[in-house]
C-alpha cells in the first residue's frame, strides 16, 4: 500500500525545527507546501496503479521540489 513519504525524515530534522523555519521563510513554508502537493500527487497515483511511465514522472517532480527544499534550508538566511 503506498504511503506519503516522511519529509521531516529525509531532511533529519523535527516537525518542530521545519515549522519554525517555516514561519520566518516564506519560500521554504511555499516549498514544503508544494512538497506536500506533490507527494499526494505520487501516493494517489500508485493506488490508482498508474503507469510506471506517470508514476516516475510524479516522484521526479516530488523530488525537485524536495531538492529545492534542502537547498532553501542551506542557504544562509
Amino acid at each position: 500500500m503506498p504511503v506519503p513519504h516522511d519529509l521531516f525524515q529525509d531532511l533529519s530534522c523535527t516537525k518542530e525545527e521545519i515549522q519554525q523555519k517555516r514561519t520566518k521563510d516564506p519560500l521554504l513554508d511555499s516549498l514544503i507546501n508544494k512538497y506536500s502537493l506533490a507527494d499526494a500527487e505520487v501516493v494517489k497515483a500508485e493506488q490508482a496503479k498508474s503507469s510506471d511511465d506517470a508514476v516516475l514522472k510524479l516522484k521526479a517532480k516530488r523530488l525537485e521540489v524536495k531538492d529545492k527544499i534542502v537547498r532553501q534550508l542551506q542557504s544562509p538566511s
